[in-house]
């Protein structure tokens, strides 16, 4: 009989910043699609978004995101992904820096 032995999970490699967050502004079409494939970016990441809202406005969808710990190479590669998304028709990247005394739910929300 074989005994399978189970390896510790490999240590965090993603360069992060705690200090930063990030907030994606995405307009796109109203499908059903549109959702699941904005996430999957974070998903696939292993980052949980700090917010996420949606709106429908007639056939639109405006998704806003907020992600904290991002490096910007990171933040500009999601973003440059969210823009090839086929119904997105604009991505916005805004960032800002959070005192790192400062627990998570009382950061500020993202400026519009």
């Amino acid at each position: 009989m074989t005994t399978v032995m189970l390896a510790a999970p490999a240590a965090e490699s993603r360069p992060t910043d705690p200090n930063r967050c990030v907030a994606f502004a995405v307009e796109a079409d109203a499908d059903p699609g549109t959702l699941p494939r904005v996430l999957e970016l974070f998903a696939k990441r292993g980052l949980v978004p700090l917010s996420l809202t949606s709106h429908l406005l007639g056939d639109r969808l405006a998704v806003e995101v907020e992600v904290v710990g991002m490096v910007q190479a990171e933040s500009n590669h999601v973003g440059n992904c969210l823009r090839q998304i086929p119904m997105v028709s604009r991505v916005s990247v805004m960032d800002r820096t959070v005192p790192a005394d400062l627990p998570a739910e009382d950061l500020p929300a993202a400026a519009d």
